[in-house]
């Protein structure tokens, strides 16, 4: 497999709003390297890369991975200037949607959800994660699948915000049981479940599967509420779908949410049932 491909950065989608700092950074990279007097040759075999790849990255079709900078300019003897772009692109590597769900989540204060397939996104483990991204269809490439983790385990960085956003998560009881990537992953993913709910801003409960007559069962929920006064919410069984600021539309999704979070196991009846759950594996 062309290690410059998988290894070096992934592609800029056109149009997409990262694309002229994507480019900047390219410049700048073949900036560098000219005055370093350092050939595309040269520094693609110096990086392990083909020649091809360094072209994409310094003309900014390719986004460059954090690592690659970070060498480029050890490499180059760019005093630093490459290397600060390191967590832009980090970021920029992420999908635009998941971006923009990060940023939401970056400026939250209050945070509900509501999930009746698998784990939440902010739960999961790694290893969960990765065996997520593997089962959809179309199969993703590893390119793609390794990016979607790694963006979605950026995500968790809210958990070690300042201050601390209140965190609500509602699961149901099947999430719990069925063993996405195997035994070993579930039970590391319910392991990482009750160090999780030990956090004073995160209450977590068990929506057990014999409550069948509560408003969740047309899909998730997720509402974010923000220090402004605003909100932002969603639900796969209403408004199409679709994000919602409408104050009438989001009161819906905080009374459906609100008889969720009523109806399912207390906070410390949901750690004994993960934990019972554990044990079960």
């Amino acid at each position: 497999m062309d290690k410059g491909v998988d290894e070096a950065g992934w592609d800029v989608e056109p149009g997409d709003e990262v694309e002229p700092v994507v480019q900047a950074v390219g410049r700048l990279l073949r900036v560098c390297r000219e005055a370093a007097g350092v050939s595309v040759s040269e520094l693609a075999e110096s990086l392990g890369y083909g020649e091809d790849m360094v072209r994409k990255i310094e003309r900014g079709a390719r986004i460059p991975r954090p690592e690659y900078l970070d060498r480029a300019d050890q490499l180059l003897k760019a005093q630093g200037h490459l290397r600060a772009f390191m967590e832009d692109m980090r970021k920029a590597r992420y999908p635009k949607k998941v971006r923009q769900l990060a940023e939401l989540e970056e400026r939250a204060v209050d945070v509900l959800l509501y999930s009746n397939l698998h784990i939440h996104g902010l739960l999961q483990t790694e290893e969960y994660a990765r065996a997520m991204f593997g089962v959809y269809r179309p199969a993703h490439s590893p390119d793609v699948l390794e990016a979607g983790v790694a963006a979605r385990m950026a995500r968790r960085s809210i958990f070690e915000r300042t201050p601390m956003p209140e965190l609500s998560f509602v699961q149901e009881q099947v999430t719990l049981q069925r063993p996405v990537g195997g035994t070993m992953v579930l039970r590391g993913q319910l392991e990482h479940l009750l160090e999780v709910a030990k956090r004073p801003n995160v209450e977590l409960q068990v929506m057990p599967t014999a409550r069948w007559d509560h408003p969740g069962l047309n899909g998730p929920i997720e509402l974010m509420r923000f220090a402004d006064g605003t909100a932002i919410g969603r639900s796969d069984g209403a408004f199409n779908g679709h994000p919602t600021r409408d104050p009438r539309q989001l009161r819906v999704l905080e009374l459906r949410y609100g008889i969720i979070r009523a109806q399912a196991l207390s906070p410390g009846e949901s750690l004994a049932f993960i934990e019972q759950a554990l044990g079960a594996l």
